[in-house]
């Protein structure tokens, strides 16, 4: 076999050697046990057992994984990654008895967090943001959905959604945007939800034009918005051409996921009080279940998701941080493999194919998530035998290098 430099439009790199888990076929894992990868470019030109590469086959650089566990570059399909301040001392509060809802009725959760967000410059959302990326990124995350959320006011839900995109610009990470603009009633508003909903119909087309959101979300719940609130909103949505998301049926059951799903929702997410009708809705729509173990656990939440009644229906099950000031301030997204498996019993593999292929597929992106010819070349290389290692352990960091879009990241 030559392995010949050859000039190249793209790099072209064999990584060889190692422990592959693709989640690219049905078998379980994919796995492939002494596998190698092609990279050419930002996309996989190859990937198979090692014993299998072409013989003839001319690369630029050669690297020897040492039987080293490669998988997909992760997804973080929900986050809220953009905001001022923290609300650590309601953390306090809700030790000594208070519920999430109480401390929102009272003015704190979100509007707490609207009010710092609004007091913080560009630079300063940015940078926070920054901060909390190169985190999640150290543990191989490659790309991850921002959602706003805490401005709740035209200008300040444009700034969280810019300061996501300048994410994109100045990090190796591939970032999506997502207009959660109906995630609490602002304080100028009290009493208005429906004027409030009005006013946010109207920031979409803006938002669109200046490029900054590739989804709309909505917070459908008892301290949210109504589900004929959420329609007339993603009505608009639609008629813009914006995919759909919903936090819907984390605190009660408001048939949101069926509403979505009538609007062909990419994730239905927490999901806690779903419905077998809910249920039924995503699974004929191809609506991924993003469930979201760190909020559960976070606000010490009894009430299971129905993971047994989403796997017979054949529903997709994402995981994600769920990262945000007020219910998971979590990041690590290998921790969220243990808390799914742990909390809401799901199988390592079934937590894994979570955080890449279906966590992928929640975000409305095809092209990553398994390790396969003509899929985007991000992956992670892990001190680790096999994944389930990961959703096993906790309290740690096994990523050893990272790629995204066929180069190797470096950290600063």
């Amino acid at each position: 076999m030559s392995l010949r430099s050859t000039p190249t439009t793209h790099k072209r790199t064999c990584w060889r050697h190692a422990r592959l888990a693709t989640f690219a076929s049905g078998s379980p894992w994919g796995w492939i046990d002494d596998g190698a990868v092609i990279t050419e470019g930002a996309q996989f030109a190859w990937v198979g057992a090692d014993a299998g590469l072409p013989p003839d086959l001319q690369v630029d650089d050669e690297v020897d994984l040492h039987r080293a566990l490669v998988t997909p570059g992760l997804v973080d399909a929900h986050t809220h990654l953009v905001y001022g301040g923290d609300r650590a001392g309601e953390f306090e509060q809700r030790l000594q008895g208070a519920t999430y809802e109480e401390i929102a009725r009272a003015g704190g959760g979100i509007r707490s967090t609207v009010a710092a967000t609004r007091a913080s410059s560009d630079d300063a959302l940015f940078e926070s943001a920054a901060r909390r990326a190169r985190i999640l990124m150290a543990e191989g995350v490659t790309t991850i959905e921002v959602k706003s959320g805490y401005g709740l006011a035209e200008v300040h839900e444009a700034r969280c959604l810019a300061a996501a995109r300048r994410l994109a610009h100045e990090l190796p990470l591939d970032v999506r945007t997502t207009s959660l603009a109906a995630h609490a009633l602002p304080s100028e508003f009290a009493g208005r939800p429906d004027d409030y909903i009005d006013a946010a119909i109207t920031w979409l087309a803006g938002q669109q034009a200046r490029g900054l959101v590739d989804a709309v979300d909505a917070f459908c719940d008892t301290i949210g918005f109504t589900p004929a609130q959420t329609e007339r909103l993603f009505t608009e949505a639609q008629r813009l051409g914006l995919p759909v998301k919903l936090h819907a049926e984390q605190l009660s059951d408001q048939d949101g996921a069926a509403l979505a799903a009538r609007f062909g929702a990419l994730s239905c997410d927490h999901l806690e009080h779903l419905s077998a009708r809910g249920i039924a809705a995503m699974q004929q729509a191809g609506t991924v279940a993003v469930l979201l173990p760190g909020a559960y656990y976070f606000l010490r939440e009894t009430k299971l998701p129905p993971v047994a009644a989403l796997r017979e229906a054949g529903v997709p099950i994402a995981i994600a941080t769920d990262h945000n000031p007020g219910s998971s301030p979590a990041l690590s997204l290998v921790l969220m493999l243990n808390m799914a498996c742990t909390l809401f019993r799901l199988t390592p593999e079934e937590a894994w194919r979570g955080v890449t292929v279906h966590a992928a597929r929640a975000l409305g992106l095809p092209d990553r998530g398994t390790l396969a010819a003509g899929q985007r070349a991000d992956f992670a290389v892990w001190d680790a035998e096999h994944p389930r290692e990961m959703a096993y352990r906790f309290g740690h960091n096994p990523c050893r290098r990272v790629v995204h879009a066929g180069v190797e990241r470096t950290m600063r």
